[in-house]
């Protein structure tokens, strides 16, 4: 290879580089505001069965009131500064309302700083599911 083949292939080689690094950052920074398409198509496989919604509540208590609020109203004493936690009792779901959305936001985090942190490798699949059923009570936002 001539010294400017290489070089203009180094170039390239580097640029791919570089994208391929950007990208994989927005992939992991969390969702974002509008939901997401293919989470949007995860069907919930745990049944809101009575020993569900108690096993998302305990959860829900230990690890999301903190910021969210004993109630889930946004209201938790521990957020980050600056932050505000969603209501999630109220109509209002910025990053997207099925329950294969609301799993994804657990799972991956949410924010533009990854305000709300990912549960993936902390809870299980189905504890993660559990507390989307267990959230499904607090309010009558449809699927």
């Amino acid at each position: 290879m001539t010294p400017v083949v290489r070089r203009i292939s180094s170039t390239f080689t580097l640029g791919l580089g570089c994208l391929a690094f950007a990208l994989a950052a927005v992939g992991a920074a969390g969702q974002t505001p509008g939901g997401d398409p293919a989470a949007k198509k995860l069907k919930n496989p745990v049944p809101a069965t009575a020993e569900s919604l108690t096993a998302g509540q305990q959860i829900y208590q230990k690890y999301c009131r903190f910021c969210h609020g004993a109630d889930a109203k946004g209201n938790g004493p521990m957020a980050p500064k600056g932050t505000h936690p969603p209501d999630l009792t109220d109509a209002e779901w910025t990053y997207g309302s099925t329950d294969g959305e609301i799993f994804a936001v657990l799972r991956d985090g949410a924010g533009p700083k990854q305000e709300m942190k990912p549960f993936k490798g902390k809870l299980s699949d189905q504890d993660m599911w559990n507390v989307v059923n267990y959230l499904r009570t607090l309010t009558t936002k449809t699927k």
